[in-house]
């Protein structure tokens, strides 16, 4: 009996054990499937990132420079490059599906959606947490801290940061200017003057008047920023109010002033009106994607872009030279001014949000991912790649190969992490190319003494948040409907007088004006 008693308590005792065997494997499968959405091989942090990519070709997963970037900072990341061209629609999609990957750049903080989004909690409130990541804290300027803040004053993303000084303006085709006689303009009939012979002049010297002005586009993903019109005829726009964005303070009311009601803003209608009339920018002005502009100045087809200086061989020279081999570098010549107007950056563009479905935890692990890529040392992977392959290192310096790097997309992860901080290096691979470093250091020095902030960054308004974006379309389509011709410039007389007594304009108004009095301490 004795025996048959053990014999049934060993046999229940294995029944026992080989079920909580199974449990706890269960138990363990379940850890490390969870597991496996924070971190993959040894402990590494696994995530999902959407950003933006100027490149035609994206940087494939298997990327030389994404994998040195993924060792040094112990991570996995899985990253969806979208077009410049269509990224504001992929991510008003995205951030509508719910379907929100760990890391998502955010190239508007004040995107409607995204605002409504933070007030209903579907965001990382990242205030209480970036005191705990120096590199946050101090290779970010204060002011795109500030600036990037949500009504209720705190932070759900982290800015990318961008020089104030690096913001996109003017930049002219120097070798047409010298082979047609004329001086680099400093004001908008000197750059009506440019454009009229830049279209007329035969500028490339090909026997064909073959040629435009202005690489210019109207896209509705720039509603909301320079005068709803785009960064190219939005500059110009700006050169004739002197505003920087969509909002001028007048001391003498104490108020500030939608620029749609300026009598400046007609003034460069008219002006915009006449240019296109008159060939000096595409026409097929509202198809026309960001990319599509550029090729045609990396085509030879236009003579004046809008871009920062730094795009020069990263974007235009190099293409450039294949199709015009005289061009140098210092042709890439970027104006000082316009009517004594250059825009003032706002110290960052976009920023990096992370979606409350992200664990806390492994949020602070996407904290100090960003803080540790940071590091002089990571950072430096995305600026010179990898020795004997992007740079070879001469008496200690590094000395890169730019078409390799752009080959390699290395600028592309500026999109994810970027750094300002770095002193201006000006020498190049070549003279040519020091000469024009050389250049654009000095313009960017001259423009620190006219460049105009734009004062409505980072103010906020509610009834602005429901009104804005529906008055910024229409805004948007009544100026390219009068640029293109299909509507009067009186039509803009009768819009003004209209919008001029808008209780929900003059509501929001008030409320810019109360924000804006506040942050100057009145």
């Amino acid at each position: 009996m004795l025996f048959k008693h053990n014999r049934l308590s060993m046999i229940k005792s294995t029944i026992l054990l080989l079920v909580l065997s199974l449990l706890l494997s269960a138990c363990g499968g379940a850890n490390s499937q969870e597991g496996a959405s924070n971190t993959g091989a040894a402990g590494a942090l696994e995530l999902s990132i959407m950003t933006i990519t100027p490149s035609a070709i994206p940087a494939a997963d298997d990327n030389v420079i994404k994998r040195a970037i993924e060792k040094a900072t112990n991570s996995k990341m899985h990253i969806q490059w979208v077009s410049n061209n269509v990224y504001t629609d992929k991510l008003n999609l995205t951030l509508a599906s719910g379907d929100i990957p760990d890391l998502i750049m955010i190239n508007d903080p004040f995107n409607s959606t995204f605002s409504k989004m933070v007030t209903q909690g579907a965001f990382w409130n990242l205030t209480p947490y970036i005191q705990n990541y120096p590199n946050l804290v101090n290779g970010i300027p204060e002011i795109a801290w500030e600036t990037t803040k949500a009504a209720d004053g705190n932070n759900y993303g982290i800015p990318r940061p961008r020089p104030v000084t690096g913001e996109s303006f003017f930049i002219i085709r120097k070798d047409w200017l010298d082979k047609l006689g004329l001086r680099v303009p400093q004001t908008t009939d000197e750059l009506f003057e440019v454009m009229k012979a830049f279209v007329e002049k035969d500028p490339d010297g090909n026997g064909v008047k073959d040629t435009t002005a202005l690489a210019a586009y109207i896209s509705p993903d720039d509603l909301g920023w320079n005068g709803n019109i785009g960064p190219v005829l939005g500059s110009i726009e700006s050169a004739f109010t002197g505003v920087n964005g969509n909002w001028k303070w007048d001391s003498h009311q104490g108020t500030l002033i939608n620029t749609a009601l300026l009598p400046e803003t007609r003034e460069s209608l008219a002006y915009l009106r006449q240019a296109y009339q008159d060939g000096m920018m595409p026409q097929d002005l509202l198809s026309l994607k960001l990319t599509q502009a550029r090729e045609l100045f990396k085509r030879n087809k236009a003579g004046i872009i809008v871009d920062k200086t730094g795009t020069m061989r990263k974007i235009y020279a190099d293409d450039l030279k294949k199709v015009d081999p005289h061009f140098k570098y210092t042709d890439f010549y970027p104006l000082t001014n316009l009517n004594g107007y250059n825009p003032l950056g706002s110290g960052y563009n976009g920023m990096l949000a992370i979606p409350k479905s992200v664990p806390e935890e492994k949020m602070k692990q996407i904290l100090k991912l960003i803080n540790t890529w940071m590091n002089p040392d990571v950072f430096e992977i995305q600026r010179f790649g990898l020795e004997g392959v992007h740079h070879t290192v001469v008496k200690g310096e590094k000395k890169p190969n730019a078409e390799k790097l752009t080959q390699d997309n290395a600028s592309d992860f500026n999109h994810i992490v970027n750094i300002i901080n770095i002193p201006w290096d000006t020498q190049g691979e070549t003279d040519e190319e020091t000469q024009a470093n050389q250049l654009f250091k000095k313009v960017e020095e001259e423009r620190q003494a006219t460049s105009v902030p734009n004062i409505s960054t980072g103010l906020q308004s509610a009834t602005g948040q429901r009104v804005l974006p529906e008055l910024n379309k229409k805004i948007q389509d009544l100026k390219a409907k009068i640029i293109l011709g299909r509507e009067p410039i009186e039509a803009w007389d009768t819009f003004v007088i209209d919008l001029s007594r808008d209780p929900e304009l003059k509501a929001t108004t008030q409320e810019m004006t109360d924000a804006y009095k506040k942050r100057i301490g009145q």
